[in-house]
């Protein structure tokens, strides 16, 4: 009897691969948030140098900053990325009638909102303060609402096209901006004076972090096998 080569050993489940980064990421951010809390002086230190540098920059160049407030006020707003969230969810219903799709995508947005404002009134940092401030902002600093919504939205929107196979030129289209986006609003922010740059680290961190739950969520009702975005 011919000997049969054994089965190559099966690659990692989609949700258990999404769970192992959200573990990794719920570390990172919950070590951020405890040193933020106990204001740790090296970070502190940290956030006051860079902070101070950014806004003297600010405050000399007028331009840049105008452009970085049209920018952040406007294009990176966190009621313009949930809108295009809720523009991605109404093409899901209409376009594919993947209504557990749009669903998942439309509570994953409101959820991370729930956990950012949760945080925020947690934590309860003050934002900066300058004598001369180029910019103003509402509710506690830690952690950046605009980055954090930015990257929930980026993040579940370019594993959407990933799912659904984009194309190259559509996906490498998507990430470049996914990155210029997620990236610019954190600049944005310090640049601006309404954030410390960690309050955008931790936007980041916990933005991610809801991006990577959400995507264990999706995966489990199928043990990790490939589940088609169309229901």
């Amino acid at each position: 009897m011919p000997h049969q080569p054994a089965d190559p050993s099966p690659r990692p489940s989609a949700h258990r691969a999404a769970a192992v980064v959200a573990v990794a990421l719920a570390g990172c951010g919950g070590l951020l948030l405890v040193l933020v809390a106990i204001r740790w002086h090296p970070l502190l230190g940290l956030d006051g140098d860079v902070s101070r540098t950014t806004h003297r920059w600010a405050v000399r160049e007028h331009g840049l900053t105008h452009a970085f407030r049209i920018l952040t006020d406007w294009v990176w707003d966190p009621l313009t990325m949930r809108l295009v969230c809720a523009a991605a969810a109404g093409w899901l219903v209409w376009r594919r009638a993947a209504w557990w799709t749009a669903l998942w995508l439309a509570v994953t947005v409101a959820l991370g909102t729930i956990v950012q404002q949760s945080v925020k009134a947690a934590v309860d940092r003050p934002r900066p303060i300058w004598p001369d401030p180029v910019d103003s902002a509402h509710y506690a600093a830690f952690p950046s609402g605009h980055a954090m919504t930015a990257t929930v939205v980026c993040g579940l929107l370019l594993w959407l096209l990933h799912r659904f196979g984009a194309g190259r030129a559509l996906w490498r289209t998507a990430v470049s901006v996914a990155v210029v986006s997620v990236a610019g609003v954190g600049l944005t922010r310090v640049w601006l004076g309404v954030h410390w740059p960690s309050d955008v680290v931790g936007g980041w961190l916990f933005g991610a972090l809801v991006v990577a739950l959400a995507v264990t969520v999706y995966e489990w009702p199928r043990g990790g096998r490939a589940r088609s975005p169309r229901g």
